[in-house]
Parts: structure tokens; C-alpha cells; sequence
């Protein structure tokens, strides 16, 4: 999520859903007073026509062929999607209905 706000949110738009990177989960031992990745995913969301978005952990990739998509790596993905809970899908999952 930008520190500024920027003119557009526009991108290549190879998929319809935002990819947030080296996603990473709360840690309830840290000192860290700041927000999460997860609460600033949640407030992204309140913006009415946010996409859902893809939270990749280290160590995971989307498989692009044809018109499926397959979560590989070795640890699950979070997917947000606006007003509901956050789920995880394991590696190996299918996720070409994010492309609908």
C-alpha cells in the first residue's frame, strides 16, 4: 500500500486481482506498534470497487497456463476479498476464479 496517494492504481493488468508480495502474517510476540499487512489490506478494502488481493508468502508463486492458475511454493496464500474473512488456500490450490 503507497505512503502517498498515487495518481492511479492502474498496472500491466495481467490478472484482476491485486498480488501484495512477502505477505506476512501478525506476530503477536512483536514489539512492532504499527499497523499489519492484514489490517492495511482491510482498510484497501474499503474502497468499493477494491479487487480482491492475494497475499504471497515468501517462498510462493502463481503458475500462469492458459487460463489456470495454480499457487506453488512450499506455505498456503491468504485471499482477501472486500466485507469477508481472510482464507487460506493451500500449495498446490487452483485458483483460476480469481481470473472471473
Amino acid at each position: 500500500m503507497p505512503i502517498v496517494f498515487p495518481p492511479s492504481f492502474s498496472a500491466i493488468g495481467l490478472v484482476p486481482f491485486n498480488i501484495n508480495p512477502h505477505y506476512v502474517d501478525t506476530d503477536a510476540n512483536s514489539q512492532h506498534m504499527g499497523e499489519t499487512r492484514q489490517e492495511r489490506i482491510q482498510q484497501y478494502h474499503e474502497i468499493e470497487d477494491a479487487p480482491h488481493v492475494l497475499g504471497l508468502r515468501e517462498g510462493t508463486w502463481l503458475h500462469v497456463h492458459d487460463n489456470e492458475i495454480t499457487l506453488q511454493g512450499s506455505r498456503p496464500a491468504r485471499l482477501f476479498v472486500r466485507g469477508k474473512e481472510p482464507q487460506e488456500f493451500a500449495p498446490d490450490s487452483k485458483l483460476s476464479f480469481l481470473l472471473e
